[in-house]
């Protein structure tokens, strides 16, 4: 591994162990072996570290919702949705006892919130992307005019991240494929709700003008 991924996995691991908030840029660069200074010739602070750790180190959730609005109008509207459930759960399981420290105290969650208001999107960017594709299957006329999207992804995305806050809190461990059967549960009921399953199968309503 180069320098810069092996100060992500050595934060990785400090952050699963410790949390967020007591993984300093010292202990990271100490454990990655490096200098705090050769730390920061990759990185600006530990927020982009954070960023870097989630995005590079964990479930591929960001190549998932960036495959999302390309897949507009093609394949089934479902499986796309279950594919994006499924990597959700995973991406939420792994990430929240990293996420949840960043809560430990309001400077720290102060703090926090400023560095990614300079960094990106923060944690609205995947609901911000859900609604954008539903949005594009809406516009192509494969869920009604009616469909309120940024709520049917604040639903779909707010229902993986409860299951995944169940999961760490039971210390549970469900395998590969109740995780599907988990993600496809979520997504058939979300479906009917916003009236996508009242068409006869291979007929679709009229795209948006």
């Amino acid at each position: 591994m180069g320098t810069r991924e092996q100060i992500l996995a050595a934060a990785e691991e400090i952050m699963r162990e410790r949390g967020y908030a007591r993984a300093t840029t010292k202990e990271i660069a100490r454990a990655a072996g490096y200098s705090e200074a050769a730390l920061y010739k990759h990185f600006q602070d530990k927020t982009e570290i954070f960023l870097g750790v989630l995005s590079e180190r964990m479930p591929a959730f960001g190549a998932t919702l960036g495959e999302l609005t390309a897949q507009a109008g093609k394949g089934s509207l479902r499986a796309h949705l279950v594919r994006l459930a499924r990597s959700a759960l995973d991406f939420y399981t792994e990430t929240f006892p990293i996420a949840a420290s960043v809560f430990s105290t309001r400077e720290l969650l102060a703090a926090h919130r400023k560095a990614l208001r300079e960094l990106g999107p923060g944690p609205r960017g995947p609901q911000i992307a859900v609604a954008d594709y539903l949005r594009a299957e809406r516009r192509l006329g494969r869920l009604p005019r009616t469909t309120d999207v940024d709520a049917m992804a604040a639903l779909l995305l707010g229902a993986c991240f409860q299951q995944a806050f169940l999961i760490r809190f039971e210390d549970a461990n469900p395998s590969s494929e109740e995780r599907d059967a988990l993600a496809k549960s979520l997504v058939r009921i979300l479906l009917p709700a916003a009236g996508a399953s009242a068409r006869p199968a291979g007929t679709s309503p009229r795209p948006e003008n």
